[in-house]
């Protein structure tokens, strides 16, 4: 089976195939599979009947890290046996990003009678209820709730924020404070690094955000954008919120923008996907602090 690159002219042919789409794991949207792309990683498809296969391959340590995900069709799971078929087809040995409930479906015993299946610790997704995040009930979030209103007492009653959506001509605005906040963190350090690789997706999302359905946010303090962040379709009732940056030396921003996004991003959603920590131990306990619903695990399924 020979696969041709996934470019952003394919995202229009290719996006009924993610219909109904049924996995909770962040990586199963179309755009973010395609904004990812860069010069040490290219995502790969072919159509398989009524299925999307989707490969991933690498310049860089090839052979250990390029794998495929889940097939991905509006009407069909493919069963362990024809993951394993489409794999020795493919030329691969492995799929990542397997989420817990696809081996719930058909079984742990039917899943290893053809793969050995281990966790990715570091790509679980935490998932929120949407109502949970958008108003901060309960004695769990008393001390987010502060930390806002200090921020709606500085800010917001001295008319000093502007938000509103992020469209086409204001991405090199918010591509100038990335690079900012980057700084910040050291983001270029090591191009092939998790936060490097995620600086160059959001800004191929940015520079496409009119290609691609996702929706996006910014938010000015004294005119200078301080924060935006970027959402896409996941599932029926969930959406992923694959970037969301501020600055955090302004205190109680992230909070106060971070109940923006689930009020202004995520109507008719029951559910945030708000990606995985990357074993980064700062990340978890941020993502923790908010009291997720459920950690969607994934893993990586090695043929046997």
């Amino acid at each position: 089976m020979k696969m041709k690159e996934i470019t952003y002219s394919d995202y229009l042919p290719l996006k009924k195939y993610f219909n109904n789409q049924r996995y909770m794991l962040c990586v199963y949207t179309l755009p973010s599979l395609i904004a990812w792309s860069n010069e040490y990683y290219k995502p790969y498809g072919i159509i398989e009947k009524d299925a999307l296969i989707i490969a991933a391959e690498f310049t860089e340590q090839k052979e250990y890290r390029r794998h495929l995900i889940l097939p991905i069709s509006p009407s069909r799971e493919y069963s362990p046996e024809e993951l394993c078929r489409v794999a020795e087809k493919c030329g691969f040995d492995n799929y990542w990003f397997v989420p817990g409930n696809y081996i719930d479906t058909f079984g742990k015993k039917e899943v290893e009678s053809y793969f050995k299946i281990t966790l990715q610790k570091e790509y679980c997704d935490y998932v929120y209820l949407k109502s949970d995040i958008s108003e901060l009930k309960g004695n769990r979030y008393s001390q987010k709730r502060n930390l806002i209103h200090q921020f709606e007492r500085e800010y917001i009653e001295n008319n000093r924020v502007e938000t509103g959506k992020i469209i086409p001509r204001l991405s090199a605005e918010c591509i100038d404070f990335l690079e900012k906040w980057c700084i910040e963190r050291d983001c270029d350090a090591d191009v092939n690094e998790d936060l490097a690789c995620e600086k160059n997706a959001i800004i191929n999302t940015l520079n496409h955000i009119d290609m691609l359905d996702m929706e996006g946010i910014y938010l000015r303090i004294n005119g200078e954008i301080c924060a935006f962040a970027i959402a896409a379709y996941l599932t029926n009732d969930m959406g992923v919120l694959h970037f969301e940056k501020a600055f955090t030396n302004i205190k109680g921003l992230y909070q106060y923008f971070d109940k923006l996004c689930a009020n202004s991003l995520f109507d008719g959603y029951t559910y945030i996907n708000k990606e995985s920590d990357m074993n980064i131990p700062g990340l978890a306990k941020v993502k923790q602090s908010y009291h997720p619903a459920m950690i969607i695990k994934s893993y990586r399924l090695d043929l046997k």
